[in-house]
């Protein structure tokens, strides 16, 4: 019996992030692993929406809208650990999403953090940074980024 690991995972809801849950299940998942989901609600709508919203309705309305999505996906979150008998739980948590999970990952203790990557090109990158980029640079742990296999590239 090998001693219990927390083992930090950053889950968006994205394909990108199911695919690192779910290679992490298939390739290093141990049987008495602790999983943290840490996720980092993102307000897209508000993102998106015009500069100027005047209409506090509306902006309450798009809050409202992104805050039922985010608790459907914490508990399809929840739901997926269930599903594959693990012990964990998720941890919703705002800020910026790689200081988010490297902080976590420190408060939890984790031995790992796991992380999808969304592939954005170089421009994207150079200009807003990645997520995994960031916790690469700034964990004090080993962190494996899941990459999908591109297949724009095949020929």
């Amino acid at each position: 019996m090998t001693s219990p690991r927390n083992v930090v995972l950053a889950m968006d809801g994205s394909d990108h992030s199911t695919y690192a849950f779910d290679w992490y299940m298939k390739n290093i998942h141990k049987t008495n692993d602790h999983v943290i989901i840490v996720h980092c609600p993102e307000y897209h709508a508000i993102m998106q929406a015009p500069m100027v919203l005047a209409d506090v309705t509306a902006v309450t309305e798009i809050i409202a809208e992104e805050e039922r999505k985010i608790k459907v996906l914490l508990n399809d979150l929840g739901e997926k650990l269930r599903n594959a008998g693990i012990g964990g739980k998720v941890k919703s948590v705002s800020g910026r999403p790689g200081e988010v999970v490297v902080r976590v990952a420190e408060e939890e203790g984790a031995s790992l953090i796991i992380t999808g990557t969304r592939g954005n090109g170089t421009i994207r990158r150079t200009l807003m940074g990645s997520v995994s980029d960031y916790i690469i640079h700034h964990s004090h742990i080993p962190v494996l980024v899941c990459r999908q296999k591109d297949h724009s590239h095949e020929h």
